[in-house]
Formats: C-alpha cells, sequence, structure tokens
C-alpha cells in the first residue's frame, strides 16, 4: 500500500547511519542501483560501464565494513535481479543492514525469509518503530532468502 509511511520511516534512520540510498521503483536495473550506491560509498561519481567492475568495486568498498544500504519502493518480483544485486553486499561485516521497502509482499518474500513487516499509517511521531529495522537481510555471510 502506498503512502503509509515506509519511505518516511527508512529515512529516520537512515539519517541517522548515512552510507547508501537507492530508489528503486518499478524498473529494476542492477547496473543503475549498483551505480547509485557505489557513487554514494565513494561520495562521488564513478564511470565504470560494466555491471561486473561496478560490483567488483563495491564489493571492495563494503569489505570488511558495517553499512547501510537502503533500497527504496521496489518493485520486482524476479528473485534473479535481487540474486545480482545482493552478491557486493555478502562482503560486509556481520551487523550491516539492507533495507528494503516495498508495496508488495512478494517482493519481500524473495528479499529476505524473514518475514515482511506490514506497517499501518505511520506519522514522523512513530520513532518508535525503528525495532523494526533490527531485523537482517544477509545473515551470517549469506544472503536470506
Amino acid at each position: 500500500m502506498g503512502g503509509v509511511g515506509k519511505t518516511t520511516l527508512t529515512q529516520l534512520v537512515y539519517n541517522d547511519d548515512l552510507m547508501a540510498w537507492a530508489c528503486v521503483s518499478d524498473e529494476f536495473d542492477a547496473f543503475r542501483i549498483t551505480k547509485i550506491i557505489l557513487e554514494s560509498v565513494f561520495s562521488g561519481s564513478c564511470d565504470y560501464t560494466d555491471l561486473n567492475m561496478l560490483q567488483v568495486k563495491l564489493k571492495e568498498s563494503l569489505s570488511k565494513k558495517r553499512f547501510l544500504v537502503v533500497l527504496d519502493d521496489v518493485w520486482s518480483e524476479k528473485y534473479g535481479d535481487w540474486d545480482i544485486l545482493r552478491r557486493p553486499f555478502l562482503a560486509g561485516k556481520p551487523g550491516s543492514k539492507i533495507i528494503v521497502t516495498t508495496r508488495h509482499e512478494k517482493v519481500a518474500k524473495i528479499m529476505s525469509r524473514i518475514p515482511a513487516y506490514h506497517l499501518n499509517l505511520l506519522s514522523v511521531r512513530d520513532k518508535d518503530q525503528d525495532h523494526l529495522l533490527h531485523k537482517p537481510c544477509i545473515e551470517d555471510g549469506s544472503a536470506t532468502d
């Protein structure tokens, strides 16, 4: 459901632990998303034109580091899209987080074994909702399915 505050809640946390934010929307483009995340990590632009090179550089940047990545407004229900995108994140330090906002339960099931948390309409005052963000998307060095 749109307009309940998923992005607002995520932005409250994101602003506290800045790392990378990518608005995914209905067109899931692993190259574009990886590039956005890499540019955020490097705090600048990158000129790579190959997805593999982007992912190698992102993996190197995240290797043994704790990070927070927000994938906002994900629509793709294809596991293959997520499988390609997630690979560099596996190099991160335990405690790293990937937050996914979506309107579709199927997307949440594809991206994580952890059950989706359905939000009721939130307001900025609902800061006590941060307990939702303690559920990892990647556990023990491997992505959850």
